[in-house]
């Protein structure tokens, strides 16, 4: 598997491609901002878009999803409690100061266990609330995109609409069952692993794994 991330849109949100080297097949997951760059990197590499994943419908996270539908025509998938953020996105944008046009309908309604696959590679849907309703990450080849559930030393916040710190430790100790060499990939800011989690992040202390 080859993956790039790319830090988009003024919020710095993690937008991450990955695919097959062979295939060309690959998935976009958080297409946030800047979708010229998703662009020249998909163009530069040859990639087909199988799939455009949300990891939670957070504005800073979804905004160039209508011009990457309208380009790749690749199917929009999103977990089934997160629809409603969702549809408000251009609400909670203006609520930050700035403007988005609507997204597309969702093609695809995840579940938990649900498996995506782009060529030879297969990522799990693995749910994750606790930031959002809906939030999930995508578990495969070594790799974990936690999107705004698990960042390198800290966690999302559950202030905004939806959130709940209970459902979020609950979310932070199902992917602690993760292999500990597991590069956790977040919604924003560096890498890590799992194994660095768990042992330094202080949102695992106090959590009976």
């Amino acid at each position: 598997m080859l993956l790039k991330t790319l830090e988009l849109g003024p919020l710095g949100a993690n937008c991450v491609i990955a695919w097959d080297a062979g295939t060309k097949e690959g998935i976009v997951v958080d297409p946030g901002d800047e979708p010229d760059r998703i662009f020249n990197l998909l163009d530069d590499n040859g990639i087909r878009v199988k799939y455009i994943i949300c990891t939670h419908a957070h504005f800073d996270h979804v905004g160039a999803i209508p011009e990457l539908k309208r380009k790749t025509g690749a199917p929009v998938a999103v977990h089934g409690a997160e629809i409603e953020l969702y549809g408000a996105v251009r609400d909670q944008a203006a609520m930050w100061g700035y403007e988005l046009e609507d997204l597309p309908p969702p093609d695809l309604i995840l579940k938990d266990g649900d498996e995506l696959k782009a060529g030879p590679l297969t990522f799990l849907v693995i749910h994750t609330p606790g930031h959002s309703p809906g939030g999930i990450c995508l578990y495969g080849q070594g790799v974990v995109i936690t999107g705004d559930t698990l960042f390198a030393g800290s966690i999302g916040r559950t202030d905004f609409y939806g959130g709940s710190m209970e459902r979020l430790l609950a979310s932070l100790k199902k992917l602690a069952s993760l292999p500990e060499d597991t590069r956790v990939i977040p919604g924003h800011g560096p890498s890590s692993t799992i194994g660095e989690e768990v042992r330094e992040n202080p949102f695992y202390q106090g959590i009976e794994l």
